[in-house]
């Protein structure tokens, strides 16, 4: 295939290396005229392991050179790749205009190209800009978007030092657009590219490279507190480390990765309050430790703020310990929640299939009766019976036959804050999504 590459600094040099070794004839586009020269000599416009002989290669071979000319090389290929840079601008968001600049450039030379164009955005993008690219591109060029030409959103993962070896072996190469003809082509285009293609939604797509890398942000910044303490108390940081990241069944997983309500239990709080005393204790700052309560509690507040933006007064709770399958009601985050609204005057009603008043023992029982010991008049025996009375109905347990209460009565309100369901019905909204 012949592709053009916008953008020839890491992201677009690595592509074009890799492209062309893969078979395709490259054409880059930038306005640096010393980076065009650069590629049309047959050297790398950056520095990386093997992107230099890669690059030499396939110069040699004809299959990549390079122009300040985009309407000459959107001409001469049937793909465009931008891989323009998105860097900061002074409010902290990511500034667009290179993204929005080389759309309208692309636009302006589709205007006299009758073959079907497909664009993928390569960079680091904020949600809304493969709409916008397309608009940029359909208002300036008078073509029609999913018709004369697609966009697609193709975010990259590489890193700096093993670009090569990401580019070929990614963990799954994500493609999302309208146009399913624009799809298939992007995925011939990857035809060498190792793993999974998946095609996801559009914001999903533009989103991950930001969830990502600040999720990798948190790990160092997690693993170095942690480094901090074990200091103190003259431990092998790394040692400890090698250990946590062996536990692919909890710790490594995505069992933990879910948008939901707040943890709760006895030992999530409690361990983690000891884990800050500790760093406490050698006066030492633990930013990232220290505001996990903090927004935790914070999503508890995010679910008062739901239930009361309803504007009702009859609540139903399906599920009150800190999880389902256990009678456990400790530290459980929606009790939190029950007492405020209890402490507002509401009317509340609760079902959980685990809990039975009468046979509550110890801790449990000590804390019911410290904590509300007005919950046995509150628990009702049937979980219809909780909803038929109430108003809204708030989930935090996937009980069997939930969703077809839903169904049953469309006029209640749903609050969900497990995720129990997909479907987008009209009396029911999560609190993540």
């Amino acid at each position: 295939m012949n592709i053009s590459i916008f953008g020839l600094g890491y992201v677009g040099c690595i592509g074009a290396g890799c492209l062309s070794d893969s078979g395709h004839n490259v054409i880059g586009v930038d306005i640096n005229k010393n980076k065009v020269k650069l590629l049309n000599n047959g050297k790398a416009t950056i520095v990386e392991k093997k992107i230099d002989e890669i690059i030499r290669k396939n110069f040699n071979n004809n299959r990549i050179k390079a122009t300040t000319d985009s309407e000459k090389a959107v001409h001469d290929s049937e793909i465009a790749i931008i891989c323009v840079g998105t860097p900061n601008n002074e409010n902290g968001n990511l500034n667009m205009d290179y993204i929005y600049e080389v759309s309208k450039q692309i636009g302006i030379a589709l205007k006299d190209k009758d073959s079907f164009f497909t664009v993928a955005i390569r960079s680091t993008v904020i949600p809304g800009t493969n709409r916008e690219v397309g608009n940029i591109i359909e208002s300036v060029s008078n073509k029609k978007i999913n018709k004369d030409f697609g966009v697609v959103s193709n975010p990259e993962f590489l890193r700096e030092g093993s670009a090569i070896d990401d580019f070929y072996n990614p963990p799954y190469t994500i493609l999302a657009s309208d146009c399913i003809k624009s799809l298939e082509i992007m995925e011939e285009v990857y035809v060498k590219v190792n793993g999974e293609f998946l095609r996801t939604e559009i914001g999903s797509a533009e989103l991950i490279k930001l969830v990502n890398n600040s999720f990798h942000a948190l790990k160092v910044s997690f693993a170095n507190e942690i480094g901090r303490i074990c200091k103190k108390l003259n431990l092998n940081s790394h040692q400890l480390m090698d250990l946590f990241v062996k536990d692919k069944v909890l710790n490594i997983s995505p069992y933990y990765f879910k948008p939901g309500f707040a943890y709760g239990g006895s030992c999530l709080p409690k361990d983690l309050r000891a884990l800050k005393t500790l760093s406490h204790d050698f006066y030492l700052t633990c930013s990232v430790i220290e505001s996990i309560e903090e927004s935790n509690n914070y999503q508890k507040q995010i679910a008062i703020e739901l239930i009361e933006s309803q504007n009702k007064k009859n609540i139903g709770i399906l599920g009150l310990s800190f999880k389902a399958g256990t009678d456990d009601i400790r530290y459980s985050p929606i009790v939190d929640v029950a007492e405020y609204f209890l402490g507002k005057g509401y009317i509340l009603r609760i079902f959980d299939e685990s809990i039975k008043i009468s046979k509550l023992t110890g801790t449990n029982k000590d804390y019911i009766n410290s904590s509300i010991p007005h919950l046995s008049s509150l628990m009702m025996d049937e979980i219809d019976e909780v909803v038929k009375e109430s108003e809204v109905i708030v989930i935090t347990h996937n009980l069997s036959g939930i969703v077809d209460l839903i169904k049953k009565y469309p006029h209640k309100i749903f609050i969900d804050l497990i995720k129990v369901t997909e479907e987008p019905f009209s009396n029911y909204q999560g609190i993540g999504w």
